[in-house]
């Protein structure tokens, strides 16, 4: 069982305030002195940025859509051992899930299966005593306990006296009231908030209004109660560590930096756990691998907006250029080779150009800024073995760009590769090969450990050949 105290902070719709209070309620909590673990809904990665600055410890996701509902009492369970308090932001509306789906992967199916009280943030800028109309609408649809209010951008204190009065009438209590405030606010561009990572100093100063704000306009003390009010949930800690670590401690190396920030925390525990030895490179400033590299993971990110910086470093793209090479050419001749896998902005990067600036050219392809937002959760099926998965297995994963890449899939250096997924409604997408997988799909490895074990073990079968790739 854990009991850890719990509050799911959700809104109407997306654009009321979700990750201000949440991230605000983190940072405050986290000044009394309290252990604070915070949550997000769905597959976001920009929003957990600013969560662990806040709360001084990863920002994880709980994304039943990608893992499975009977993974989301046990990743809590992991992601909030030895705290005081957990805050769950949620995504988009209350009752949004996946399309076509009903309110499966919503904020509201993720409050149920952790039985966790409901805090609305309603932006209330534009409302009067009509917010009572959509107070009472939310709570009574549904069957998740919405226990509160947070108003965000009230205007005037008489307006805070007229928006209390109207909740009051249909008997929920308002926690907070909090004023437009400029100083709170984050930039934003073509894919939401700009990640922390790459502002930090500014990301810190922010987080910090965030806090004061929040403690001078919420009661604390009232939602700590409401989280105390959470039953205890009858889950067991889920646990990154293998039955059977693969030996040899092989290095995986795992991107990361300003461009690359774009990743769950379970997959570095999850390639941890099966045996590995996790470092982390920068494309942006480091020009080598780290030493005895022997598997690389290329997540999410912004390529794109650094695409100058990273064709500069001209060392790192070469090298990884002639590993693969090395690698693909190796697993056509049914030797090992090093596994690479990429996810989204990993595949730009392993292409031969993005926006016209030279990448590492692994994929004969080229990658390009688009207007179009490509956006959802995909049931893909492998079409080629890789380091992932092998052929014909099936999973979910969610796609999230502004970007192109032509050809949309097709073998890579040597002619034993092919596309790496198919799904309903589309042409094949992605590059794959025994020793290589390249694709905008994002996966959550929780879902499928064996996943991690895959690509460990094959970076230890490539150590063992005692070649530096």
């Amino acid at each position: 069982m854990v009991n850890i105290p719990r509050v799911v902070i959700a809104a109407p719709a997306s654009g009321h305030g979700k990750t201000t209070v949440a991230t605000g309620l983190l940072a405050a909590f986290a000044a009394r002195g309290m252990r604070v673990a915070p949550f997000k809904v769905g597959p976001d990665y920009i929003d957990p940025g600013y969560h662990s600055l806040a709360a001084g410890r990863p920002g994880r996701n709980l994304d039943p859509v990608m893992v499975g509902e009977d993974l989301i009492g046990p990743l809590f369970a992991h992601g909030s051992a030895g705290t005081d308090l957990a805050v769950v932001e949620g995504v988009m509306g209350l009752y949004d899930g996946r399309t076509g789906a009903g309110d499966t992967g919503s904020t509201a199916h993720v409050a149920a299966l952790l039985d966790a009280p409901v805090l609305l943030v309603v932006d209330a800028a534009a409302q009067g005593r009509s917010v009572a109309a959509l107070v009472h609408g939310f709570r009574s649809f549904g069957t998740v306990r919405l226990a509160g209010v947070i108003l965000n951008r009230v205007g005037s204190d008489r307006h805070e006296a007229l928006l209390r009065e109207a909740c009051e009438e249909v008997g929920t209590p308002v926690l907070g009231a909090m004023r437009r405030a400029d100083a709170v606010s984050a930039p934003s561009r073509h894919l939401g908030l700009i990640p922390a990572a790459e502002r930090r100093a500014e990301a810190v100063a922010s987080v910090a209004a965030l806090a004061s704000l929040v403690a001078s306009s919420v009661d604390l003390d009232a939602v700590l109660a409401l989280a105390r009010s959470a039953p205890p949930l009858a889950a067991d800690p889920w646990s990154p560590a293998a039955e059977n670590p693969v030996p040899g401690r092989p290095v995986v190396a795992i991107a990361g930096g300003p461009a690359f920030t774009f990743a769950y925390a379970e997959t570095a525990e999850l390639l941890a756990g099966a045996g590995a030895e996790v470092v982390t490179v920068d494309p942006l400033r480091d020009e080598a691998l780290p030493e005895h590299t022997r598997a690389l993971v290329v997540g999410g990110g912004f390529p794109e907006v650094y695409a100058a910086e990273l064709s500069a470093n001209e060392p790192l793209r070469l090298a990884v250029a002639s590993l693969a090479a090395a690698s693909l050419a190796a697993a056509s001749l049914e030797a090992v080779g090093m596994p690479i896998v990429a996810e989204c902005a990993g595949l730009l990067w392993l292409c031969r150009t993005l926006d016209g600036k030279p990448m590492c050219g692994v994929l004969d392809a080229d990658a390009a800024m688009t207007p179009t937002l490509t956006l959802g959760y995909r049931d893909a099926v492998a079409l080629t073995d890789s380091p992932l998965l092998p052929a014909g297995s099936r999973i979910t994963g969610h796609e999230f760009h502004r970007t192109t890449v032509h050809p949309r899939s097709g073998l890579l250096l040597e002619p034993a590769g092919g596309a790496a997924w198919a799904w309903r409604g589309a042409d094949p997408e992605g590059f794959a090969a025994p020793a290589l997988q390249a694709s905008y799909l994002h996966l959550h490895w929780a879902g499928n450990p064996a996943i991690a074990r895959r690509v460990v073990a094959q970076a230890a079968a490539r150590a063992a050949t005692g070649s530096r790739g």
